[in-house]
């Protein structure tokens, strides 16, 4: 089986056709992903949800999570400046590559009545952002805490100059989207 790493580096001879390139640095290639939790009002209740998911997503990604913090207060949501509302993780390099190889070979074929992503996900700007509801589906996460699932947002940040042309890359590199 063919990694995303080998298809991204074949990425330009598949587009060329298309799009007429007549440079590498013009196809579209994957920049960076960004995993992103919020933890919001579960941290009022208790104290260690950050420390856990801060754990599930090392495991995960293989990368320590780095807290955000909120930058405003806001009385309607209880909330003050510098409070922990959420955690992040930036992977770049090999270690995005093996994360998505593994979200796509492992991940996404675990998650229960996938039929595959909305290409509607991919915005203007030729990233894409999934909201994944249950961190289980990676095997790292051990299932004896079926009672601490939580949700996240994956984004998937690319060179692309437009919706149309990061379709196209996602395609090759082999996400798995909706029949048209």
């Amino acid at each position: 089986m063919e990694s995303v790493k080998q298809k991204d580096k074949k990425s330009f001879d598949a587009l060329k056709e298309i799009y007429g390139y007549k440079n590498k640095a013009q196809a579209p290639a994957l920049e960076k992903i960004v995993i992103s939790v919020g933890t919001g009002k579960k941290v009022k209740v208790d104290k260690k949800i950050n420390e856990f998911i801060a754990d599930r997503l090392a495991k995960i990604t293989g990368q320590k999570p780095s807290v955000r913090q909120a930058k405003k207060s806001n009385a309607g949501f209880k909330l003050r400046e510098g409070e922990p509302i959420g955690l992040a993780v930036t992977l770049r390099g090999s270690r995005m590559y093996s994360f998505l190889d593994k979200f796509i070979h492992i991940a996404v074929p675990r998650t229960k009545d996938f039929r595959g992503f909305k290409r509607e996900a991919i915005d203007a700007m030729g990233n894409l952002t999934l909201g994944i509801k249950e961190h289980t589906i990676f095997p790292e996460t051990g299932n004896e805490e079926l009672k601490d699932v939580f949700s996240f947002a994956i984004t998937f940040v690319t060179t692309a100059k437009s919706r149309e042309e990061a379709e196209h890359y996602f395609d090759f590199i082999g996400l798995p989207f909706k029949k048209k």
